[in-house]
């Protein structure tokens, strides 16, 4: 990945926080593999950065970094109570129609780092939405309540509707050639995945600055995650 300008990353700031749009592919923390990630990106911003939660390396979106230790345990504190609202945007196999969907199924992470649904695990809570069904997909919004390992992801799959691009929880590729053949094109067009990642982006959060107002910030789609958007609308 070429080096990340983390000014341009930026949607929020003031004197206690940072929202970023985190990049697909880029880790939160440090990754052994990578050159770059998000903390250390933000600590040359702000020496006292520490990130407030996480996001998949594969996810985009709102990422909120506290820029001093009273403002990460002001919103520590609202995660821990469930005061914070996320939303995210995800594209899924399938035509569904979620009107406030609650999947209240416990999770368990394995060693592996994948989760499964288990009486045995955490507790864990998403609601579903439907934004807009087109031919054999949906775009959903997602509200999860707890923030467990691959929740949203998992919680999809247990509806049977799997994020496209998620081979870990058995969505597949969307491929641009399957589109275009609904329209009758050559059969011979490259069939070519629209997008490279798990079809996840985090659209909005929202939560309680140290001042006690509110906070709500959005994060545009990027360019692959509108390019899914756009192609899928073709088949509306």
């Amino acid at each position: 990945m070429k080096k990340v300008d983390f000014e341009n990353l930026i949607l929020f700031e003031n004197e206690d926080y940072l929202v970023i749009n985190k990049p697909p592919y880029l880790s939160s923390l440090d990754d052994r593999h990578e050159a770059q990630n998000i903390l250390d990106l933000a600590k040359a911003h702000t020496p006292d950065s520490q990130l407030c939660h996480r996001l998949d390396k594969e996810t985009s979106g709102c990422l909120v970094i506290a820029k001093n230790p009273v403002a990460y345990r002001h919103l520590a504190m609202q995660f821990e109570s469930r005061k914070v609202d996320k939303v995210y945007h995800a594209v899924v196999e399938g035509i569904k129609e979620f009107s406030n969907e609650l999947v209240d199924r416990n999770l368990i992470a394995t060693k592996k780092g994948i989760a499964k649904v288990s009486k045995d695990g955490k507790p864990a809570q998403t609601y579903f939405n439907t934004l807009k069904t087109y031919y054999a997909h949906t775009l959903v919004e997602c509200r999860p309540v707890t923030g467990r390992l691959h929740q949203i992801r998992v919680h999809l799959a247990y509806l049977k509707s799997p994020i496209c691009g998620d081979t870990l929880y058995g969505g597949k590729p969307l491929l641009l050639s399957s589109l275009k053949r609904r329209f009758n094109l050559k059969k011979d067009t490259e069939e070519l995945p629209i997008m490279q990642r798990v079809s996840l982006h985090a659209f909005s959060i929202e939560f309680e600055g140290v001042d006690g107002k509110k906070l709500k910030i959005e994060a545009p789609y990027p360019k692959d995650f509108q390019v899914l958007v756009k192609q899928l609308e073709k088949t509306a």
